[in-house]
């Protein structure tokens, strides 16, 4: 892998929105007997590790996750095993630094301040306790020559330290990605924040659905956007839910409904009249002659006649 891409991951590792299941401080609490085993037996657990991370797959190993030049030219796919083995003795700070990286970007997980100024300054006391044993042996003085011993002693110590807690840290991520820790518990949504111009992603927790009562995709809430279209409803609509132009014109006409007749009917062949409205009833119409009654052909009149005289 080249310089150029090796920074282009590092810069791309800053802007992952996950952490570590636990950092640096609390590891030792978090799993005590593996951060002593990986003090006591460093090697051991980093090859453990390396192997686990590739699911038990070495197919997919790489020395040194292709980060030096010798990577995948040490005959890594026809022996896998004994090419990590050899890595994590020989260059153990690699193997440590390669599994975090592959288990980073498998996550997406970034390293909090906290554990950079951990990790900084074990590698400034390193840089510090090399400078001094150079001093030491141009000068040849016996003071600085103890301080250097002095710095690489605490160094030594430092590094180990880091270095067991580093491994216990990917160990638990590991046993979280393996649901070793069972189901979990419900929680809090931790509080939304506002995406600003300069993050390519927003500020919101990797996982977590969408709140209720929020609308999606930008949309007020309520009514569709754009809804209901413009010219809606057209002008002249009728308040009453009517369509335009209900009832037509002239309807219903004149006269109509009829005015309500008597529940008698009258016998057959017989009619009955029936005065204009407006005028009272046993009046004769103006400028009309008045017709005879009808009678049956029996001769007989009507029983139930109500206008004969009987």
């Amino acid at each position: 892998m080249s310089s150029q891409a090796q920074m282009e991951k590092m810069q791309l590792r800053q802007s992952y929105r996950n952490v570590w299941h636990s950092d640096l401080i609390s590891t030792m609490t978090a799993d005590a007997p593996f951060c002593c085993f990986a003090t006591l037996c460093a090697p051991c657990a980093s090859y453990m590790l390396r192997k686990r991370a590739l699911y038990n797959d070495m197919s997919r190993y790489v020395c040194c996750g292709g980060y030096l030049p010798c990577s995948g030219r040490c005959g890594e796919s026809k022996c896998p095993e004994f090419c990590l083995c050899t890595e994590v003795f020989i260059c153990f700070a690699n193997s440590v630094a390669t599994t975090r990286f592959l288990l980073q970007d498998q996550f997406n997980i970034q390293t909090t301040k906290c554990d950079n100024c951990i990790i900084a300054f074990m590698v400034c006391l390193q840089q510090l306790a090399c400078i001094f044993s150079l001093v030491a042996m141009i000068v040849g003085s016996d003071e600085i020559s103890e301080a250097s011993q002095i710095l690489n002693c605490l160094s030594d110590m430092v590094y180990c330290t880091v270095c067991a807690c580093m491994q216990t840290q990917h160990k638990i991520e590991m046993d979280k990605r393996d649901g070793r820790f069972g189901p979990t518990p419900m929680a809090v949504p931790p509080p939304q924040q506002m995406s600003r111009v300069d993050q390519p992603y927003p500020p919101t927790a990797v996982g977590h659905p969408q709140g209720y009562g929020q609308s999606p995709y930008g949309y007020p809430q309520g009514q569709p956007q754009g809804y209901p279209p413009q010219g809606y409803p057209p002008q002249g609509y009728n308040s009453q839910f009517q369509p335009q132009g209900y009832p037509p014109q002239g309807y219903p006409p004149q006269g109509h409904p009829p005015q309500s007749q008597s529940h008698s009917h009258p016998p057959q062949g017989e009619t009955q009249n029936h005065p204009p409205q407006g005028q009272p009833q046993g009046s004769e119409p103006q400028g009309q002659p008045t017709q005879p009654q009808a009678h049956p052909s029996t001769g007989h009149p009507p029983s139930s006649n109500p206008s004969s005289g009987h």
